[in-house]
């Protein structure tokens, strides 16, 4: 059964079809994996939902922090951005079963060493550790009191990870890392300053996976969000965002070997306001 993880769609749904028929796709055998960000941007975010809801079982995909930003506005918690393509989603005769379908994605995913997750881990965790904490972020946003997780979700603080953190606080600092995350503090804790590549890193910090001794280290971890890094494939990671919106491809990698499959974007990021 090959599994193919693509990286940040962003609403291209055109680029996202060509890439799974490129690939050649059988919903039977194969499956997919998202990184995240699905949605806003591009041209239609809708149809992205649409079509990767319709895979079912065959497609995992872990939540962005694009995607949360749809959550948000769509309950009224944010306001849409001058950048954001997200009303055709607000508009659409299926809003109800669209929102409900992305608020249900899990934070992270791990199966056979490999571990989704939209932009990276702190290094204090464990993959299992790192899963306990998403359940319990997917176990609020999925609850009863959503909005209320929502309504506290935002914010840079705490930065880093301790054991004693509680309540929204400790919820937070987990979203932050799993969504935001680029950079990170000798010590872990998180900059969300910088946005840039490996020839911008802030002072006195590096790229989160490149921290000495990680707890997750043996994990091979997928993930997308970083743009400026483009296409990274070592030993311990695979970087999937490869700027389709911003003029770049779309990307898919065959974890089985490590296969790349690429569609060039359209004129769409022609269209769009810079980053």
């Amino acid at each position: 059964m090959p599994t193919y993880a693509i990286g940040d769609v962003q609403g291209c749904s055109h680029e996202l079809r060509a890439l799974v028929d490129l690939i050649g796709f059988d919903p039977v055998c194969d499956r997919l994996w998202f990184v995240g960000d699905l949605v806003n941007r591009g041209p239609d975010s809708a149809g992205v939902l649409r079509f990767v809801k319709s895979l079912g079982s065959s497609a995992v995909t872990v939540l962005g922090n694009h995607d949360l930003h749809l959550l948000m506005v769509a309950e009224h918690l944010e306001k849409l951005h001058g950048s954001d393509t997200l009303q055709d989603v607000l508009d659409a005769p299926d809003r109800d079963e669209l929102i409900h379908w992305l608020r249900h994605r899990p934070l992270i995913h791990a199966e056979n060493g490999h571990v989704l997750v939209h932009a990276g881990l702190l290094p204090a965790w464990s993959v299992d550790k790192a899963s306990s904490l998403a359940r319990e972020v997917e176990a609020a946003l999925q609850g009863p009191d959503y909005r209320d997780f929502m309504a506290n979700l935002y914010g840079n603080k705490p930065a880093s990870w301790e054991e004693g953190l509680s309540g929204h606080a400790r919820l937070r600092v987990v979203v932050n890392a799993m969504t935001r995350m680029r950079f990170c503090t000798l010590e872990g804790k998180m900059e969300f300053a910088h946005k840039g590549g490996l020839d911008k890193i802030p002072e006195g910090c590096k790229p989160w996976f490149d921290l000495e001794d990680p707890a997750w280290a043996g994990a091979k971890i997928v993930f997308g969000h970083w743009s400026a890094l483009g296409l990274v494939l070592s030993e311990s990671l695979m970087a999937l965002d490869t700027g389709c919106l911003w003029g770049g491809a779309l990307s898919a990698v065959r974890l089985e070997d490590r296969q790349v499959f690429q569609v060039s974007c359209r004129a769409w990021a022609d269209l769009v306001l810079p980053q």
